[in-house]
């Protein structure tokens, strides 16, 4: 099976290990992972600020990037979401706009998500001697309908102590533009995210989206907590020695 990475933003300029991680899951479920390097942001910036005149030009940019692939892979339910948003984008765009953008988000898939739903996997010989708890991020859950997948392959991770994360469904502030744009509102909600956080007395806090991971883990950072953050990825590439 041939995997094109998706690698977003965030995990290509901050989190460059995710994606090493990705692969390497990947290519022992016997993936064969490449990476379209004219890849670029997926322009979901722009289209929440209202700018989607500029957006469909990424949009196309990355449509033929990934027009041959076989499926589309990325770290970040937010991200992946936002390429099934493609389709919304050219609604009212030329035909053949239209469908080539639903032949993409047809074909794209969060990490996770591919793992149990394509390739049929929840155990892949992962082990965390960890408390933990996790963090379900917005645009993964709502928008991409990714709730189960995460939780079906943390439940074999061998040794991880999970404790559900109280207020799981509430948003951590990030928001992509909303953490800039409304900055005191976001620090308050990633407050209440880091107060449930040290609820579960948990070591470590696992996710699915960098910008939430970034988000969190900045703020757990400036308050001086002793939380490691973790992307799900990073916890699924810890292989038995």
């Amino acid at each position: 099976m041939k995997v094109s990475l998706f690698i977003t933003c965030l995990a290509d300029v901050f989190y460059p290990n995710v994606g090493k991680d990705v692969i390497e899951v990947l290519e022992r479920q016997g993936c064969e992972v490449d990476f379209p390097v004219s890849q670029t942001c997926c322009g979901q910036p722009a289209y929440n600020s209202g700018y989607h005149k500029e957006t469909k030009e990424v949009a196309k940019s990355m449509i033929r990037t990934f027009e041959h692939s076989e499926y589309v892979v990325a770290p970040s339910g937010s991200c992946a979401a936002m390429l099934h948003e493609y389709p919304h984008l050219f609604k009212d765009d030329t035909a053949i706009w239209l469908k080539r953008s639903e032949e993409l988000a047809a074909k794209t898939y969060e990490f996770t998500q591919f793992l149990v739903d394509v390739l049929g996997v929840e155990d892949v010989g992962a082990t965390c001697p960890a408390s933990v708890t996790y963090h379900t991020s917005c645009h993964m859950t709502r928008l991409l309908g990714v709730k189960e997948a995460p939780m079906k392959l943390l439940k074999h991770v061998d040794g991880l102590k999970y404790t559900e994360l109280p207020g799981k469904e509430t948003c951590c502030g990030f928001g992509g533009t909303f953490s800039v744009k409304m900055k005191p509102i976001s620090e308050q909600m990633v407050d209440e995210k880091v107060a449930h956080i040290e609820e579960t007395n948990s070591e470590v806090l696992i996710g699915a989206d960098c910008g939430c991971l970034m988000n969190i883990g900045g703020r757990l950072e400036r308050l001086g907590k002793n939380v490691q953050v973790k992307h799900i990825a990073e916890i699924l590439n810890q292989q038995h020695s």
